[in-house]
């Protein structure tokens, strides 16, 4: 049997995590359409999700075949599956909505466009990752992993203040169902957190 002594292929894994987060920013326009009542958007939603499914699939694929990786197979790992968790609460967020009867306000768009925005800087931080671009780019990578940090924490202060102005309403069911969609988004945005501070922890661990 002949032997091939020839080091097998690595494949681009970090491209493929940047397609991931490129299909995750599309689910996130269109779970910000869906909060504006645009017509079809809960639909891009799902398909987006079930895109970035099968790309998070190919990812881990290419990590158990690959002989080296740019960066710790575990943080690509890790920081696919959390983006991954991400357009999973949009799209679990838009299915609640809908079930409960529950159509999006103020609170919930202003809540998406954040989402969005960390979701963007997330992406963002993923495209700085490449070992060969350190020095200048991997301290760049950090800052947009803040900068999806900072989006999230003031996503959290509309959290709390639309969550206190449902004191004020009397039907139980539009409270509950609302309460219900808000903590949505703040567990979701807790999740792009985690991935954002997982870049930190790569790129610090790469040194």
């Amino acid at each position: 049997m002949r032997r091939n002594w020839f080091l097998p292929e690595s494949p681009d894994v970090l491209a493929m995590l940047r397609h991931q987060a490129a299909v995750t920013c599309e689910g996130m326009v269109a779970l910000v359409d869906w909060a504006n009542a645009e017509p079809d958007a809960a639909r891009r939603v799902r398909d987006c999700e079930h895109r970035a499914d099968d790309t998070k699939r190919e990812l881990r694929l290419a990590l158990t075949n690959a002989f080296i990786t740019p960066i710790d197979a575990e943080d690509l790992y890790v920081m696919s599956e959390r983006l991954d968790a991400v357009l999973n609460g949009a799209k679990d967020t838009v299915r609640e909505s809908e079930v409960m009867g529950i159509p999006p306000d103020e609170a919930v768009a202003a809540m998406a466009t954040l989402l969005a925005e960390g979701t963007r800087h997330l992406a963002a931080a993923f495209e700085r990752l490449d070992p060969d671009k350190r020095g200048q780019a991997g301290a760049s990578a950090t800052e947009a992993a803040d900068a999806a940090v900072k989006s999230q924490r003031r996503l959290e202060r509309v959290y709390r203040e639309a969550a206190s102005a449902l004191l004020k309403v009397d039907d139980l069911r539009e409270v509950m169902g609302r309460r219900e969609l808000y903590r949505r988004f703040s567990r979701t945005s807790d999740i792009l957190i985690q991935a954002a501070d997982r870049v930190w922890y790569a790129t610090v661990k790469e040194g």
